[in-house]
């Protein structure tokens, strides 16, 4: 191959984005998640559909995951009721459904310490570059092995209820 060629070739493949050059995410045609519940303590994430579990996975925390988060920064997961309210495909750690987080209650608490509650809490992948981190690394947020995000994020939809248990 002529060098220049290849070169070329080599610096287009680095302009493509990471998303694009991911797996194809394949649709879900399974039961309907109606609810996520985790459990920090456990590390594990359960999605239910009804009272049935139809998949449970390992996850990763906030870098200081005992407690509830209460103040930007603290880098802790927010432990309470919430709802997956957005979804990011080109997030910078592969793909990402968003937590309700902060509630009404979550910000006067924090607005009352005079404090802000921080915020941008989110299921994610590891995007690669965070395998070997430890085992919570997070600023807050909850973690999943990138295949495990791709099927997550097809079979969640905005608006599931999403429970935190210590």
């Amino acid at each position: 191959m002529d060098r220049r060629v290849f070169l070329s070739a080599s610096f287009a493949a680095m302009a493509v984005p990471h998303t694009a050059l991911a797996r194809r995410l394949e649709p879900y045609e399974g039961p309907e998640v109606t609810s996520v519940i985790i459990y920090k303590k456990r590390r594990k994430m359960y999605l239910l559909s009804g009272d049935e579990i139809i998949e449970t996975y390992k996850i990763e925390l906030g870098n200081n995951p005992a407690g509830p988060k209460q103040f930007q920064g603290d880098g802790k997961t927010p432990e309470g009721s919430y709802v997956i309210n957005r979804r990011n495909p080109n997030s910078q750690f592969h793909l990402s459904l968003g937590i309700s987080y902060p509630s009404v209650r979550d910000v006067a608490y924090a607005r009352a310490q005079g404090k802000n509650p921080g915020g941008d809490i989110f299921i994610h992948g590891r995007a690669g570059k965070n395998q070997g981190k430890g085992r919570d690394w997070t600023a807050g947020c909850i973690a999943v092995a990138d295949h495990h995000i791709e099927k997550i994020y097809m079979m969640v939809r905005d608006g599931t209820f999403i429970h935190i248990y210590p």
